[in-house]
């Protein structure tokens, strides 16, 4: 047997196979694979589905003609009560096993009939409304950074490249690097993949805000891609005063120790940053603040959004910088304080109660 490159099984006659369980289940990855490849997803959302199912199937120890929603509730039961999966999570890995099941179990591919052929039995859905995670809402956000705790991780960040500079071992500048993208993350309200592929030539001026020199725009390249689309491009007005200093200093004292290249971050072999390092030192940071647990990079970017809505920023303005084309997601990531909550109603109180008496004295006169 083969698969075409949509996805479609091809027998080939006058062929046996000794292991035909193993055969069919690897030809319907590849199958699966060409199917979303036709659909121009991403190479990446491709091998994270395909390890899903890998993962489910060793799980199961069933071949996918033999799945029944029961396996689907043990796995997923499983991943929530034992390995504390967020609900994000196991919706992906349920969106992506469903996809699967979809793919093998319509006629058109034709596995349905080369199961029932080889083993008198076929594929089926197993994911249904009943036994997966309804998505409620447009996202499932982690929380933001009240701006003690922001100024208190960048202290702690800064803290790491000033010891390991003093004691006069490796690691300072890997320290520097990642302490500059974590603020460059906040300062521009970018996605962790936007800051790594971020190059010197994507900063230039604003001539309508002449103060931050040539840092006054950011054209991020990286932007996240719609499903079966290019990366979006977009580009981030600078607003906060200190994150053009930020920068400078970052290409005076720390890039040209990294070759001096046109990437903004890369590791000291001349790679882009590692997601791997960067996100293990963010979390060890948290750690070491006692921040809260759902904390993770994604909450740099729902700061930003936050606390510009906070200083009174215009909401399309906020949801244009971030890159949402609907206005329903900026707000979404808006996590106002309750402070912010609070000094909120106390202006609409004390405005009603002044308009309130106001009135009553006009009309006493």
């Amino acid at each position: 047997m083969a698969v075409d490159n949509v996805g479609r099984v091809l027998e080939l006659p006058m062929i046996s196979y000794l292991h035909p369980e193993d055969q069919v289940l690897a030809e319907m990855l590849t199958g699966w694979r060409n199917q979303q490849l036709s659909r121009n997803l991403q190479h990446s959302t491709i091998e994270q589905r395909e390890r899903l199912v890998r993962r489910f199937f060793e799980y199961t120890n069933e071949y996918p003609w033999c799945w029944t929603p029961a396996h689907v509730d043990e796995f997923f039961g499983d991943l929530r009560s034992e390995r504390r999966a967020k609900q994000s999570t196991i919706r992906n890995y349920q969106d992506a096993l469903r996809a699967f099941c979809s793919y093998v179990s319509t006629p058109e591919y034709g596995w349905d009939r080369l199961c029932e052929k080889f083993f008198g039995t076929h594929p089926a859905q197993v994911c249904f409304e009943w036994n997966t995670a309804r998505h409620v809402q447009d996202a499932e956000s982690d929380p933001a950074f009240t701006r003690r705790e922001l100024q208190d991780f960048f202290d702690r960040a800064d803290d790491e490249v000033t010891r390991i500079a003093a004691s006069d071992r490796k690691g300072w500048l890997p320290a520097f690097r990642d302490s500059v993208m974590f603020k460059v993350a906040y300062g521009w309200g970018l996605r962790r993949n936007e800051v790594r592929h971020l190059q010197t030539v994507d900063f230039v001026r604003n001539p309508h805000a002449g103060e931050f020199g040539k840092y006054g725009v950011l054209h991020v390249r990286f932007g996240k891609a719609m499903r079966g689309s290019p990366p979006k491009r977009r580009s981030v007005l600078t607003v906060f005063d200190w994150s053009a200093e930020i920068v400078a200093d970052w290409l005076e004292r720390g890039h040209p120790h990294l070759g001096a290249g046109l990437d903004l971050f890369v590791s000291e072999r001349g790679t882009l940053a590692s997601e791997t390092a960067l996100l293990r030192r963010f979390r060890r940071y948290c750690e070491d603040l006692n921040l809260a647990p759902g904390l993770d990079f994604h909450s740099l970017r729902r700061s930003y959004v936050t606390h510009l809505i906070e200083a009174g920023m215009d909401a399309l303005f906020v949801q244009q910088q971030v890159g949402h084309e609907h206005a329903s997601t900026t707000a979404l990531y808006t996590c106002v304080s309750s402070d912010y909550r609070t000094r909120t109603l106390r202006r609409a109180l004390d405005s009603t109660l002044n308009n309130a008496l106001g009135g009553k004295e006009s009309e006493t006169s």
